[in-house]
């Protein structure tokens, strides 16, 4: 029981170690690699190439496929380009399996000591993160030497080997069991290693071993399919011609494969070696075969899944929220934020189209408001769940600001889009229905404060995207004139209802709402000031003011600046 315990803590720490490899790679180094794998679209041995040296860093081809996959959808790239990256992507892991498979013993200690220091005491910075891989390579070289040290008392149990013969040497099994592992433990990389583990240990017999490595190949293929199952059709193509390839060349190596054995066992006859061997050969065999079929393969996997057909659907779809970059979370931020400022494009789209509403009473375009608000809302929720599944623990004090900034602008756009809806409601039910208008007086107050507010949502926006301190104190300055005019504006309404204008009286209550509703408006675009100025510590520590005289406080403008701001 000790030794099955033993074995299976091993297989554990092996998974675990590859992921934590993966995940600190993709935070170090993320960007560059994305900008590799997108610059190497030229022709398909260039992006061969960028494939294979991505995923031997990444040690994972389906994080490949993500990345590949999202610039598929993103129209980056073509699909031909991105499956020759695929097959430079299988050919990588095979070279990192390579890799692992020599003694490395010397290594663990030294890995895991280094990155610990490493990790610990610069966690937030990059080398932080470079430590954080250093212990995912050390606990892979010990996880394999686990293996290997458990499985010995095995071997030498007659019985155990009968169960393992009886239990394996049929081939379709062996792919299928091949396959399932390399799914449940989320890494083909991992089941090569562990295969080739029992192998030299006796466990397993070698043609036992080459069929699960041939079915750990093609659970690869599936593991991209999984991977990509929530993008876009173009960026599902990536992995389905990946699989296509996968079960090429499993076909093509099943009938050879007592001719490679042979060739193998002649270079090297070292059971470990002959596992490992075949499973480069096979990667390296399979992409000079097929590198020339990629277009042909894209062809099938775009007939297989087509695009969707545009149907008049509610909301709006997320163009930037790229699941592959979540593995790096600076461009995870990034991409929130360029989804963001699609959030206020729409935005400012709705408050243009409300002031010829209140002109016209249009109310196809009243319609048309309401269902942008409904966009906003998908935005919002889209990129809300984006941002949880962004790892905070991995961004620095830089990044973990622009995280709240982002999520802080979403939020106040969001209400700001229910503040435009509530508006439209109120003209359909007090204007347009009874076909009333405003004073002419009035509608120039209206226009003066919306082009103001026009004006401030195009200067947050800027501020959002450039965090330039002195268009923030601008913003900010924006919302006391913004109050006081709307004092003022509400007066002279109460006012002109005092001289009996007949349209004032009719429409009294909409147009005190309307100005109302554009300063909560501008409330919140200002509120895209507050992090900035209180980085430079340009804000007051209250929005009150103590009177020098008595004590008393008096009203302070809000979020009133320093004077030496």
């Amino acid at each position: 029981m000790q030794t099955l315990l033993n074995i299976l803590a091993g297989v554990a720490l092996l998974v675990w170690g590859t992921h934590i490899v993966r995940s600190g790679v993709l935070r170090v180094f993320g960007g560059n690699l994305r900008k590799i794998l997108a610059d190497s679209v030229s022709n398909r041995f260039n992006a061969f190439l960028a494939g294979l040296g991505v995923t031997a860093l990444v040690q994972s081809s389906s994080a490949t496929a993500l990345i590949a996959g999202s610039f598929v959808g993103q129209k980056l790239m073509t699909l031909p380009p991105a499956l020759a990256i695929m097959l430079g992507a299988d050919v990588g892991t095979s070279l990192v399996v390579q890799l692992f498979s020599f003694d490395l013993s010397w290594l663990a200690p030294l890995a895991i000591a280094v990155g610990v220091i490493l990790h610990l005491s610069k966690k937030a910075t990059r080398l932080g993160q470079i430590g954080r891989v250093a212990i995912g390579v050390g606990l892979i070289v010990v996880a394999l030497q686990m293996i290997m040290q458990a499985a010995r008392p095995v071997t030498a149990t007659a019985g155990v080997k009968v169960m393992f013969a009886s239990f394996s040497g049929d081939l379709m099994i062996d792919l299928l069991i091949g396959a399932l592992l390399a799914v449940m433990a989320w890494s083909s990389l991992a089941v090569v290693l562990l295969t080739a583990a029992f192998v030299a240990s006796g466990v397993i017999g070698v043609k036992v071993g080459l069929f699960l490595v041939l079915g750990a190949n093609l659970g690869s293929g599936i593991l991209g399919l999984l991977a990509t199952a929530g993008m876009s059709p173009a960026g599902r193509r990536v992995a389905l011609g990946n699989l296509f390839f996968r079960l090429i060349g499993c076909a093509l190596a099943i009938p050879l494969l007592g001719m490679m054995e042979g060739l193998l066992a002649q270079l090297d006859p070292d059971p470990l070696r002959l596992v490992v061997n075949f499973h480069t050969a096979f990667n390296l065999l399979l992409a000079v075969s097929l590198i020339g079929f990629t277009a042909p393969v894209a062809r099938l996997a775009e007939w297989l899944i087509r695009d969707r057909a545009e149907k008049d659907r509610r909301g709006a779809q997320p163009r930037f929220l790229d699941p592959a970059a979540l593995e790096t979370p600076a461009l995870a931020t990034a991409n929130a934020a360029r989804e963001a400022l699609r959030i206020g494009d729409i935005i400012e789209a709705m408050l243009s189209g409300v002031l010829t509403v209140i002109r016209s009473n249009d109310g196809r375009l009243a319609r048309e408001i309401k269902r942008m608000d409904d966009e906003v809302d998908d935005l919002y929720t889209a990129i809300k769940l984006y941002m949880t599944q962004v790892s905070r623990e991995s961004l620095d004090e830089k990044e973990g600001r622009r995280w709240a900034d982002i999520i802080s602008l979403t939020i106040n756009l969001e209400h700001v889009g229910d503040i435009i809806e509530h508006i439209i409601d109120d003209l359909e039910q007090k204007k347009i229905s009874h076909g009333r208008s405003f004073s002419e007086a009035g509608m120039k107050e209206i226009e003066d404060l919306h082009g103001r507010l026009m004006w401030s949502l195009r200067l947050g926006l800027n501020v959002f995207l450039n965090g330039d301190l002195k268009s923030a104190q601008m913003l900010l300055g924006q919302k006391v004139v913004f109050r006081d005019l709307e004092r003022t504006y509400a007066d002279t309404h109460l006012n002109r209802l005092a001289w009996q204008t007949s349209e004032s009286i009719e429409t009294s209550s909409l147009h005190l709402d309307i100005i109302n509703d554009f300063k909560r408006i501008n409330s919140h675009i200002c509120s895209i000031a507050y992090p900035i100025l209180e980085e430079a510590g340009a804000l007051a520590p209250s929005r009150l003011r103590e009177d020098s005289s008595n004590g008393a406080p008096n009203d302070a403008r809000t979020g009133a600046l320093t004077r030496n701001a």
